[in-house]
């Protein structure tokens, strides 16, 4: 079926190791547009801190944010679709990861907030040295989290745990997906676990802006490296994982592109969904999913 939508993951998908679009994927993006592709973006970020080199492309009109917690226009500035946690799993989340070794990430309204000491030193609790500016530049400083939470507790989007200790992650997890029964649990990267209300994914998000344009999901392609793309890659008509991809996201996946700092996303396009792409010899390096 021919591609009528393309769902882009960002960071470390579209976006270099950098943080940066390059030339190549942004020609390519602009390409599938012209061609009458609706592209949408598809991301772990809030609605705050999706990057202004890709909000710049004109074409791209709506973004799935929070891991699927609320689905923008990006026209309009109207959310077609958000869900928040229900302040009885805020609070039970708040109460199992009481007094242990976690920092806290809270989205509110597309707005993220953490606490004053991760923000100041991420790599402390765990992130890598390359996503301190993002942090720092996309986070909200917070002096007290735990009074944060508690006075904000029935207007989360999300709430993310910073753990740096992958043993303690797992322990927290298992004990979340046991206790807490209305969540979704997910992450993009080593030291996140990312909850929001049992609804949200990427593939939640989707559902709505193919609905809302009328489009069938056989005709979707998505782009994606982490755990949390696994459903999304799963879910469209056409997944494509990063060469840089976790192992999760490849098996899910119908295809392995190049990875993020090799334009894998711009491979993917051209090779896979442009009407006037043709397989060439490299592509047989990376091959199709058995």
């Amino acid at each position: 079926m021919k591609i009528s939508c393309i769902a882009l993951d960002l960071d470390r998908t579209t976006l270099d190791s950098n943080g940066r679009l390059s030339a190549e994927n942004r020609n390519a993006i602009e390409a599938a547009i012209e061609q009458g592709i609706h592209v949408v973006i598809a991301s772990g970020r809030a609605l705050t801190s999706l990057p202004r080199d890709v909000l710049a492309i004109k074409g791209i009109q709506y973004a799935i944010t929070s891991n699927g917690a609320a689905v923008y226009d990006l026209h309009t500035g109207e959310c077609l679709k958000q869900y928040k946690l229900t302040a009885e799993s805020a609070e039970h989340i708040l109460k199992l990861t009481r007094g242990r070794e976690v920092a806290y990430e809270a989205f509110i309204d597309g707005q993220p907030y953490a606490q004053k000491e991760y923000v100041a030193d991420p790599v402390r609790f765990g992130a890598l040295p390359g996503a301190i500016p993002y942090i720092q530049s996309t986070r909200r400083p917070v002096e007290d989290m735990q009074s944060f939470l508690a006075e904000h507790i029935k207007e989360l989007d999300c709430l993310d745990l910073v753990v740096k200790n992958e043993e303690i992650k797992c322990e927290i997890r298992e004990e979340l997906e046991r206790k807490v029964s209305d969540i979704y649990v997910t992450s993009s990267v080593e030291q996140l676990l990312e909850i929001s209300y049992k609804e949200c994914g990427k593939h939640s998000g989707v559902k709505v802006i193919l609905e809302h344009l009328g489009l069938e999901r056989q005709g979707l392609a998505a782009f994606g490296d982490a755990d949390n793309d696994a459903d999304l890659l799963s879910f469209a008509g056409l997944g494509i994982a990063m060469a840089n991809a976790s192992q999760k996201c490849r098996e899910a996946a119908d295809w392995t592109t190049r990875s993020n700092d090799e334009d894998g996303v711009a491979y993917g396009i051209r090779q896979r969904i442009l009407p006037e792409s043709a397989l060439h010899a490299d592509f047989l390096r990376y091959g199709e999913k058995e």
